[in-house]
């Protein structure tokens, strides 16, 4: 008999580990979309803000690094959309 609790023991450790694992993934890939999709604004931001009047720009006028950082923010915005759909953290 010890061996069957023993089996239901084991069972549900691992039904509960696979059910914390679906939860904390599905909270991760909330977050990367999230993340990725506030980064991915800014980094447009950065390229076309020379197209708007803003005192921003006034004070520190656009150049080539904020059109290489947006450049690099879209990318590494879009890779964390992509990981968000991925979902593959525990692999």
């Amino acid at each position: 008999m010890p061996t069957l609790i023993g089996n239901m023991s084991i069972k549900s450790n691992e039904d509960y580990e696979r059910q914390r694992n679906k939860q904390v993934a599905g909270m991760r890939s909330m977050l990367d979309y999230t993340m990725g999709v506030l980064i991915i604004f800014v980094g447009v931001f950065l390229i076309v803000r020379n197209k708007f009047d803003l005192a921003l720009n006034k004070r520190f006028p656009p150049d080539i690094i904020d059109l290489l950082l947006g450049i690099l923010f879209v990318i590494y915005g879009a890779w964390r959309v992509y990981r968000g759909y991925k979902k593959n953290y525990f692999k």
